[in-house]
């Protein structure tokens, strides 16, 4: 079986992208043809030129790790400490070196320096959402938040582009959806993640109806299949819609789910073997991304974790303290483990949160809302390893050089993916979308 024509659906995924606006008049305009004149000729080798733009390019990253950090983390605490600024905003903790000649991290990222030089370090990140939920859209969609139009998430647009492999889901998110962004915009609710419905770090962690009932076996279940494709084949005869063939997908795909001992297995963190286990952390972060580096090896596109609280008004320091160690030890695990096995080269990790924190220390020893300038990390699948991109100036309020807005990010990202970002695809109403409107490829970026 092929990696594009698993169990998940007997159609391969091209079949459920709608070709772009450019694409159907290259097809028009050559189906009406009868006989060709030399500007008919250069006509059509511009728009093939124009249609081969959008086809797959070689994706250096086959799957992907987005490590979301929601409220908005400080970058002074953790990628971009500015340890000579004046106390009031330089804040009250220090620093580590890290293996990245001449670069800083925040104190309680003590391992994560230790392999910086595996990391690209994006310290010039801007937007201009102060909200959270609007810098949250942004952060999972690549476009600023619109009345019009809810777009797709990148894990969505990747099970679009991709479908599943492996019988696996393309899209997991772990423990579950984080928030609305994180699901299908104006595409099918086909695309949406799968979520665990459970914490890893739980004892007896199991996924939420991963295993069939009590009672039922593989024969019983095959039947009860064949008696559901009867019922949704004449539903479907009957009406049309989103809703209904959205619902068999999920259907056929959580057959070949709970029927495939390997992709079940893929979400059994319990086989691991101890001492990853503790090099990982018990904890939640931990679990979370060793469950994460489990499903990328066994075939899914995409894992968007969640980890924490990082809205810190007040206390920042003690909430750096609290949260951070267990994250540090598990995400440098995470970069070394994805390493030792091979899967570091295929697999991009990013580390993103909805915008930075104020310049200045607050009243209450915190920080407030500040999308001007922050950090985002990339490691893995195609990034060039060990740089500090970008800059913030001296009091780490805005970007001092290169910055890098989220159109950008996510043009850079799709391009590691193989997924040609102002591809467009069909909102409804038949509204021509691009995948991402105006990024561009950051090569800097790249190995």
């Amino acid at each position: 079986m092929t990696e594009q024509a698993s169990s998940w659906g007997s159609c391969d995924p091209a079949h459920f992208r709608r070709m772009n606006r450019r694409g159907f008049l290259t097809v028009g305009a050559v189906g009406g043809a009868s006989a060709l004149t030399l500007s008919d000729m250069f006509r059509m080798q511009e728009a093939r030129a124009e249609l081969k733009k959008y086809e797959k390019m070689p994706a250096t990253a086959k799957s992907l790790i987005h490590i979301y950090l929601p409220g908005g983390m400080a970058h002074q605490e953790s990628f971009d400490p500015h340890p000579f600024a004046p106390i009031e905003y330089r804040g009250e903790m220090g620093t580590v070196q890290t293996k990245i000649p001449g670069a800083l991290f925040g104190e309680t990222l003590q391992q994560t320096a230790q392999v910086a030089d595996k990391l690209c370090v994006i310290r010039s990140m801007t937007h201009g959402e102060a909200a959270h939920e609007r810098g949250t859209h942004n952060m999972f969609t690549g476009y600023r938040p619109s009345p019009a139009l809810q777009f797709p998430s990148i894990g969505s647009v990747i099970s679009h582009e991709y479908g599943p492999r492996n019988n696996l889901p393309p899209y997991v998110c772990v423990p579950g959806q984080p928030n609305e962004f994180a699901g299908t915009g104006y595409l099918s609710s086909s695309f949406a993640p799968f979520s665990l419905g459970s914490d890893p770090a739980q004892g007896g962690f199991k996924v939420r109806d991963l295993n069939l009932p009590g009672g039922i076996d593989d024969s019983r279940f095959t039947t009860r299949r064949n008696v559901l494709a009867a019922v949704n084949d004449y539903f479907q005869k009957k009406e049309k819609s989103d809703e209904l063939a959205a619902m068999d997908t999920f259907y056929d795909r959580a057959y070949s789910l709970i029927s495939s001992p390997a992709a079940r297995e893929a979400f059994n963190i319990d086989a691991e073997p101890a001492a990853v286990r503790d090099e990982y952390g018990r904890g939640t972060a931990g679990a979370r991304m060793l469950l994460a580096r489990r499903l990328v090896g066994a075939g899914v596109r995409l894992v968007n974790l969640t980890y924490g609280g990082w809205d810190m008004h007040s206390g920042i320091v003690g909430g750096f303290k609290g949260q951070m160690p267990e994250f540090d030890k598990a995400y440098a695990t995470l970069i070394r483990d994805l390493e030792r096995t091979g899967l570091l080269k295929d697999t991009m990790v990013m580390i993103s949160s909805e915008f930075g924190r104020t310049p200045k220390i607050n009243n209450t020893a915190g920080r407030d809302h500040w999308p001007k300038v922050f950090s985002v990390v990339l490691a893995g699948g195609g990034i060039k390893p060990g740089v500090i991109y970008g800059s913030s100036n001296s009091i780490a309020s805005e970007p001092e050089e290169n910055a890098i807005g989220v159109e950008d990010l996510f043009t850079t990202v799709y391009h590691c993916m193989g997924i040609v970002a102002d591809q467009e695809l069909m909102a409804p109403g038949d509204r021509p979308i691009e995948i991402c409107d105006g990024g561009t490829v950051r090569k800097e970026l790249l190995a």
